[in-house]
């Protein structure tokens, strides 16, 4: 890969990587957590901040496709770029739409049991964070 294009795919995996760490890992189990936030205010809280995740994350995954492609990566490189970013659009396209009509009926007030989605979610975002882990580490060896 040349210079200039595997020192952005590095950044780029290593800077969505970390985002996803924080947001998915961190922020959200948390602030069910912090006193007076009731299930509501936790459920509007995780919809906007991850409406803004997703949207910087389809950048960064747009910018990883650029560097990658102009790169001339080794197929180690290509594929998990790839694995990458189809986890990221299945959780854009199937996931978070059911995930969001679920947290609109418990808006609602509607009194709803535990969804398989959230683990479903929760495991997309695992293999992402393990995909992005190893692309950045393959773009460095590479």
């Amino acid at each position: 890969m040349n210079v200039t294009s595997a020192a952005v795919a590095t950044a780029v995996s290593f800077v969505w990587l970390g985002m996803v760490l924080a947001i998915s890992f961190l922020e959200a189990p948390l602030k069910f957590r912090a006193p007076g936030v009731t299930l509501p205010i936790g459920l509007g809280i995780g919809r906007l901040v991850f409406q803004a995740l997703n949207l910087i994350e389809a950048l960064l995954a747009l910018v990883l496709i650029a560097a990658v492609a102009l790169g001339g990566p080794p197929a180690s490189v290509g594929a998990l770029t790839a694995v990458s970013v189809l986890l990221l659009a299945v959780q854009l396209a199937v996931i978070r739409p059911r995930l969001n009509r679920r947290s609109d009926r418990v808006l609602a007030g509607e009194a709803l049991p535990r969804s398989r989605a959230h683990l479903f979610y929760v495991a997309t975002e695992t293999s992402k964070v393990l995909s992005l882990l190893a692309l950045g580490i393959s773009v460095l060896t590479a």
